[in-house]
């Protein structure tokens, strides 16, 4: 979902105190995997008949694409997702003549639907579970031995799975963070391209005053079309699209890719979250943030290229501090420990269980220790390297492929194999445009930091800007790289590491210069934090199963989920906050001054629009980031809307969920299929969706 709210911190925290490990506003919560759907909870409580064919037939039309979820609704390819999800397609299409993102971009026919740089979907086929295999794998081993012969394992399991077929995606994906492992196998498409987009103020009306808030009036929905060999695939497996009005209190149900979530980790995990890795990220992205948006008011180009980075920094800003307020709330990080003593009191009381997990929360809490000491250097020279740089990203893959193609393919790091390498060189390939500008600022801001937290006596430090300020190396940097050139960057990826050494980019000079403080740095942090607490979640997990039993949802981890809920308002401190917003709406809420000024085609056609159409909903679905897109699905398996947002009660739903408050914020099947037909009169969509 798009994390683009104003924070209210009575709200978030009046929210979250009243969560309770036994209250009866959670029977909604859960982002279920699709093998371990609760079904016959589900019907008794909603009377519906969800069956393993309605499970069948939604997951074969669900997709995932990058960073968020969509869905088939049509026997052509269409895919359903949020505008917010391809704005940067839109944004890459466009140009300083052609502002799709400002107009909207509407091609007349099937052949002017233009492909987007990079994009891909997937579609998951099967699920098997390698749990024996995996932890089998780690048996007896430690600290960077132990993340290697996971990772090695994790690598042969899909590359038997697999093999080198490109149309295929194998990931094994570890759940209940490392007590489970399942192979998800996906049938992927790498020819995606934008079938419709409407102007981004009718998708961002309201702006920031109106995120993550309800009464909402936005038409956040886009549509791709999935292609192979050159034509639309023929996907019979789609949602119908069902464009009549929603009904208050019918079970609905939001199949997506949940991106992430907290909800299992350890005191002593959420505290080292709370107190170090989420005020530092605050304080970074507040500070580029400010960056970008005076670099926005330049001209009117560099407002153009800046409003994509600007949005994306927005949403992850507010969905950081969102959850910095829930874990600085007494209350609710009170119900955390209660949860978390309630396990621990179940295992003291289970001596074989002792004996087999030791204690894995005092594990846990040396390695916060550790994490502490490590955290900085890493994050700065390796987990953030670049700054956001696309080009500096470029260079580190192609530095990293080249120095992994040299070894044996049986020493090869996760993620380096040979089918791995050729779908890098394809996504290399891929023309997408860049900004010189917001290149420069990206790599300034990330030298400055790094050079301000580590110092300029550190040695790793002084090795990568040399006797040259951030800004000037940055200015060089971009100026001086021709990887902005997917041919240069094909060249640059079929060189050795000493070919690459000689090879005159200053891009792939730099990152040759960092990339062997950053391995070392990924080396230690994987033998200090990331394998010990590997190690000690899955004795955790062990323990939740043996104390609480073995149906539950695990965390998200951007793996296709399915959840329950059903369209309903709330009441929060006496005020009753309706299901639906209606189009009329739109028209009362605006103003003519920004954030509230209507999209110039809904303001020429006002006359023309059917001001009782439902707008946006709401319903209780348990929903976190990456479910931007999801369809949501009424009880006879029919699509009527694509989920966007949630209200500000959910900001803490990383680590927590509320039925009583938590909200997902919907628009609605029946307000796109109006904007299509009044606003935008796409009679050729209307009728491939079977409306009129």
């Amino acid at each position: 979902m798009s994390f683009r709210f104003t924070v209210s911190l009575l709200a978030v925290t009046a929210s979250l105190s009243v969560i309770t490990a036994a209250s009866a506003s959670r029977a909604e919560e859960g982002m279920w995997t699709f093998d371990n759907f609760p079904m016959q909870a589900v019907n008794e409580r909603y009377g519906t008949r969800i069956d393993q064919a309605w499970l069948d037939r939604v997951r074969n039309a669900s997709v995932r694409i990058q960073g968020c979820s969509a869905s088939l609704v049509s026997p052509e390819g269409l895919v359903l997702t949020n505008h917010h999800c391809i704005v940067g397609c839109v944004q890459d299409l466009s140009d300083a003549r052609n502002d799709y993102v400002k107009t909207g971009f509407m091609p007349g026919t099937r052949e002017e639907e233009r492909q987007c740089p990079g994009q891909t979907a997937e579609i998951l086929t099967g699920i098997t579970d390698v749990t024996d295999r995996m932890l089998g794998a780690g048996a007896g081993l430690d600290g960077a031995a132990f993340v290697q012969a996971r990772g090695a394992e994790q690598q042969a399991i899909q590359q038997e799975n697999c093999g080198d077929d490109v149309k295929l995606t194998c990931q094994v994906i570890s759940f209940f963070r490392g007590g489970q492992y399942k192979l998800y196998k996906f049938r992927k498409y790498e020819d995606v391209r934008l079938a419709f987009a409407p102007e981004f103020q009718a998708a961002f009306f309201g702006g920031d005053p109106d995120n993550f808030n309800f009464p909402r009036y936005a038409l956040d929905f886009g549509l791709l079309r999935i292609y192979e060999d050159g034509k639309p695939v023929e996907t019979p497996d789609h949602l119908v699209w069902n464009a009549s009005a929603p009904t208050e209190g019918e079970p609905v149900f939001v199949a997506g890719n949940p991106g992430s979530t907290s909800r299992l980790l350890s005191i002593s995990q959420l505290e080292r979250l709370r107190d170090q890795v989420q005020p530092l990220n605050l304080i970074q992205m507040s500070e580029l943030r400010g960056r970008m948006t005076q670099y926005s008011f330049t001209d009117e180009e560099a407002a153009r290229v800046a409003v994509d980075p600007i949005f994306g920094l927005e949403n992850s800003f507010k969905a950081t501090y969102g959850q910095q307020q829930a874990l600085l709330d007494p209350a609710f990080m009170q119900i955390k420990r209660d949860e978390e003593a309630r396990i621990r009191a179940g295992v003291a009381g289970d001596p074989a269980l002792v004996e087999r997990i030791g204690d894995p929360w005092a594990d846990l809490e040396r390695v916060q220790s550790r994490a502490s000491e490590l955290y900085l250097p890493y994050r700065q020279l390796e987990a953030s390297a670049g700054g956001g740089s696309t080009l500096y990203q470029y260079a580190r893959a192609i530095v990293r492929a080249s120095k992994e193609r040299a070894k044996p393919a049986s020493e090869r790091r996760p993620g380096n194999s040979d089918a791995d390498l050729a779908a890098l060189g394809r996504r290399l390939a891929a023309e997408a445009p860049i900004s010189n500008d917001l290149e420069q600022i990206g790599l300034t801001f990330w030298l400055s930091k790094t050079r301000e937290y580590l110092t300029v006596d550190n040695a790793d430090l002084q090795r990568l800007l040399g006797r040259e300020s951030p800004e000037a190396l940055a200015q060089r940097l971009v100026e001086g790289s021709d990887l902005a050139s997917p041919a240069h960057r094909a060249a640059m990826l079929a060189l050795t590491p000493e070919e690459l050494a000689s090879s005159g980019d200053p891009m792939i000079e730099l990152v040759l210069r960092n990339d062997d403080a950053a391995q070392a740095l990924r080396a230690g942090w994987e033998s200090g934090v990331s394998g010990p607490t590997a190690r000690a979640a899955e004795k955790l997990a062990q323990a939740r199963f043996a104390v609480l039993g073995p149906n539950q949802y695990p965390d998200a981890t951007f793996s296709l989920r399915l959840s329950y809920g059903s369209i309903q308002g709330w009441t929060h401190r006496g005020t009753q906050v309706p299901a639906f917003t209606y189009m009329g709406g739109l028209y009362d809420r605006a103003t003519g001054a920004q954030p509230f000024v209507l999209a110039e085609q809904f303001a020429a056609r006002e006359g023309d629009v059917n001001k009782q159409t439902v707008y946006n909903f709401v319903s209780t679905n348990d929903i976190i980031g990456g479910n931007s897109g999801s369809p949501v699905i009424n009880a006879a398996g029919e699509v009527i809307g694509a989920a966007f947002d949630g209200n500000i009660h959910s900001l803490g739903g990383a680590f927590g969920y509320d039925g009583a408050l938590n909200r997902t914020v919907t628009v609605s099947t029946a307000a796109i299929t109006e904007s299509l037909r009044s606003v935008y009169r796409q009679p050729r969509l209307l009728q491939e969706l079977g409306v009129q």
